[in-house]
């Protein structure tokens, strides 16, 4: 399989049903045997993904991509047990980061459900006009594009996880911000923004926020 089809929703999900850290190997860039060279869609795939793991208050190093041709069997077994070494030290998801289980696969799932959203923005803002190693990860690496990601993705990502939160029950914005560890203020904004789009509603009675 093409290391293009590794799709944002695969990896969230891994990494959501507990696991460690992924590796994705791929052919060598410009060597793709497609004309669609997707393992510089794997490659944008992996920086994104990055992107996101930081969002959400993980190690994006839990995440590798290397190319290598099908005869670097010794390169494949060299770059696994590096990583396996890697993944060890970090340990358990979200251990060495400081959340439990819970914690990590609610803002994961929250992070998942904006794939969509996120698909639509990298066609818009986050395509890289030249295909190389070099110009990608200038690119992806960039302060400008890190600041755009966090200002695209933040509020989004915030948003997600009340919607998820009130999901369950309607809650007060004080027990939101407390749940997520948000400034109240930024909650009522959210709140407000959302209830101009229909998504949420908010009971006067019980001075709680629903789901519309």
């Amino acid at each position: 399989m093409c290391s293009g089809r590794v799709d944002l929703e695969f990896i969230l999900r891994g990494f959501s049903n507990g696991q460690d850290g992924i590796f994705i190997g791929g052919c060598k860039l410009d060597e793709c045997n497609y004309v669609t060279h997707g393992n510089y869609d794997a490659l944008a795939n992996t920086f994104l993904a990055k992107q996101i793991l930081k969002q959400v208050g993980l190690n994006p190093e839990r995440l590798r991509t290397q190319f290598m041709s099908g005869a670097d069997g010794n390169l494949l077994a060299e770059y696994t047990d590096d990583f396996t070494r890697q993944i060890k030290e970090l340990g358990p998801i979200g251990k060495s980061e400081g959340m439990d289980p819970g914690v990590v696969k609610f803002k994961l799932d929250a992070a998942r459900k904006l794939i969509p959203y996120l698909r639509l923005v990298e066609r818009e803002r986050f395509r890289v006009p030249v295909k190389s190693k070099d110009a990608y990860t200038q690119f992806f690496e960039s302060e400008a594009v890190s600041i755009l990601f966090e200002t695209i993705l933040g509020d989004k990502l915030a948003i997600s996880q009340i919607m998820m939160l009130l999901g369950k029950n309607p809650l007060p914005t004080s027990a939101i911000a407390e749940q997520l560890g948000l400034n109240p203020s930024d909650v009522s904004r959210h709140m407000i923004s959302s209830s101009r789009h229909g998504l949420v509603r908010y009971d006067t009675a019980s001075k709680c926020y629903a789901l519309a």
